[in-house]
């Protein structure tokens, strides 16, 4: 059974090495990033802005979790605003809080939903950003380039991998035992290759993207993507590399 190198937090792994299976394979589960809460920032009055961006269900779940808990009202004020998702899962997640998100872009990602949404809607507008400490900065971007402002605040940071695990993954990717390394955000790409410490990899493993900016993070690098999903989620990232590994 071939194996694929799932880089996902554990609590986020579950799911996705589920969908694996499904498709006959195995799955070594690396968490190149552990999520861990910021502390220190304020709840902002939410009424002030014209909408809020969630890139991550980890953005959703500790902010609103803090908000839940502390400033049940503000919870409310969300439900008012536009809410804009990057992704099906954070979308879902943003439901289980009571909050519908605007439609989503078939490609779910920051840029093409910054694109959809388009200038008219966004110019001369607050908009507040909940983001992780490795955030590259294109909603924020996209917002001041047309002419709207945006608030952002770091509600949870990304750490690094343990050095006695990365040297255990890094010798099996080494000796062919894992076929295709996984990225779900350029977070977890960045930290992987930074852990391992090059960007070289053995012939015939794959690289898979969950979508156009992990890929891009992934490019930056200086690494070759095969992989990209249709539809940038669990599932379809799932069956695009079953697809991939066909002929391996």
């Amino acid at each position: 059974m071939k194996s694929v190198l799932v880089t996902r937090p554990k609590h986020q792994a579950e799911s996705f090495v589920h969908e694996l299976k499904k498709h006959n394979l195995d799955s070594i589960v690396f968490p190149t990033i552990e999520i861990r809460q910021v502390s220190g920032w304020r709840i902002p009055p939410i009424s002030s802005y014209a909408g809020a961006f969630f890139t991550s269900p980890n953005s959703v779940h500790y902010f609103l979790e803090r908000v839940k808990k502390e400033a049940p009202d503000e919870l409310e004020q969300m439900k008012k605003i536009s809410v804009f998702a990057v992704g099906k899962t954070t979308a879902k997640d943003l439901a289980g809080y009571g909050i519908t998100t605007e439609p989503l872009p078939k490609t779910a990602d920051a840029v093409n939903l910054m694109q959809e949404i388009g200038t008219r809607k966004i110019q001369g507008r607050r908009f507040l950003f909940l983001r992780g400490s490795l955030s590259l900065g294109i909603i924020p971007a996209a917002i001041k380039e047309q002419g709207g402002s945006c608030d952002s605040i770091t509600v949870y940071e990304n750490n690094p991998p343990d050095l006695e695990v990365t040297e255990t993954v890094k010798k099996m990717v080494e000796e062919g035992k894992i076929s295709c390394l996984s990225f779900t955000s350029p977070s977890t790409a960045q930290n992987y290759f930074k852990a391992v410490g090059s960007t070289a990899l053995p012939a015939g493993v794959l690289v898979a993207a969950i979508g156009n900016t992990t890929a891009k993070a992934l490019r930056d690098l200086g690494v070759e993507v095969d992989v990209i999903p249709e539809y940038y989620d669990g599932p379809h990232f799932a069956k695009a590399i079953a697809e991939a590994l066909k002929d391996k």
